[in-house]
């Protein structure tokens, strides 16, 4: 399958994003590597560049690109779980977990969901930053915890005061 990107630059870093051609497949906070098509005439990069450049000025973005994130099953639920969290909203990955529980009536870890989150392609998108440790902690991203601190802030959430970098 061929898989294209674009760059796009966000306050945060360089940004790359991943398609196959019809819908946003992945975003990664670095630069491009070689052995992808790079390409920034896909209708997606630019929804996705609108969306971006929407919720970097603070705005809460509403009209989301196509996305298509490979994963299990499991994974794509706790995903799909993820964009029901209110902007500017915290949840903790317990919560998440007796949420799960309670939907399909099968236990679930919070490591669990944690590992789900943890491998969610399309950050910021999908919004992994606003899971949170049980007692308010700003625990584990992928892109470091210095980043999902300032994606909670830039969206006004509950970031615990400790977390304020600027």
């Amino acid at each position: 399958m061929k898989q294209f990107t674009a760059q796009y630059e966000s306050p945060l870093g360089s940004i790359t994003l991943f398609s196959d051609g019809d819908a946003l497949t992945g975003l990664k906070f670095e630069k491009a590597n070689a052995g992808h098509e790079t390409t920034a005439n896909l209708t997606v990069f630019a929804e996705t560049s609108a969306w971006l450049d929407r919720y970097f000025q603070r705005q809460k973005p509403v009209v989301f690109p196509k996305m298509n994130p490979e994963g299990t099953m499991f994974q794509k639920w706790v995903w799909a779980r993820l964009l029901l969290i209110p902007y500017g909203k915290t949840i903790s990955y317990g919560a998440l977990a007796a949420d799960y529980t309670e939907r399909t009536g099968k236990a679930m870890s919070a490591q669990a969901i944690g590992g789900a989150v943890g491998r969610n392609p399309i950050p910021v998108l999908i919004p992994c930053h606003r899971v949170i440790g049980a007692d308010g902690s700003l625990t584990g991203y992928a892109w470091g915890v210095e980043r999902k601190a300032k994606l909670l802030r830039l969206e006004s959430a509950d970031c615990p005061a400790a977390f304020a970098i600027t």
